[in-house]
């Protein structure tokens, strides 16, 4: 009981208006809502996505002689996408867990992979986790590093060719080399 109605004030602090106490206590707030208890209202007003994105793995393992061992790239995307495609009651946390994290890592970290907040050093770790994750479920051997590449295509516009519209270009974006826990045999 006591936990619901902790839960339920600190989100409440959150959705409401700026004042004196969500202010001074907005730490403990957001350590508490992020990212699990979120609140956003494209429920109501989607936006849809204007582009399509591929997010890519990576694993390293460095051996006890110094050697580094880099796997192939690993398409986690597609594996997400396979998943929906062939589940008849796909859960949307499946559906959506990657691609808010990755969105989620962008809204924090911009252009620049350097966490500047502890928000967005969380928000690292959340997204670094889940990729590690899901390729140790798909992949036998060790690792203990990863990397992901996100690659970003538009999604053409529909209508009459050469709108008024600019045509984005394909963007690659490789992230760092992060420190997971191992994972793996």
């Amino acid at each position: 009981m006591a936990t619901t109605f902790v839960h339920v004030l600190l989100v409440f602090l959150h959705v409401a208006p700026p004042n004196t106490f969500s202010k001074r206590y907005s730490p403990l707030i957001n350590a508490w809502v992020y990212p699990f208890f979120e609140q956003n209202w494209r429920l109501f007003a989607p936006d849809p996505d204007s582009v399509n994105r591929q997010i890519l793995a990576r694993t390293a393992h460095s051996g006890s002689d110094g050697s580094s061992q880099v796997s192939g790239w690993f398409d986690l995307t597609a594996m997400d996408d396979a998943a929906v495609e062939h589940d008849p009651f796909p859960s949307h946390t499946a559906q959506n867990m990657l691609r808010r994290a990755w969105t989620s890592y962008v809204d924090t970290h911009g252009s620049d992979d350097t966490a500047h907040t502890e928000r967005a050093l969380m928000m690292q770790k959340y997204l670094s986790n889940i990729a590690a994750q899901r390729v140790a479920g798909r992949r036998a051997g060790t690792f203990d590093f990863i990397q992901l590449r996100v690659v970003t295509r538009p999604i053409a516009a529909s209508g009459p060719v050469g709108g008024n519209r600019p045509t984005t270009p394909t963007e690659n974006r490789l992230l760092p080399w992060w420190k997971v826990t191992p994972h793996g045999n």
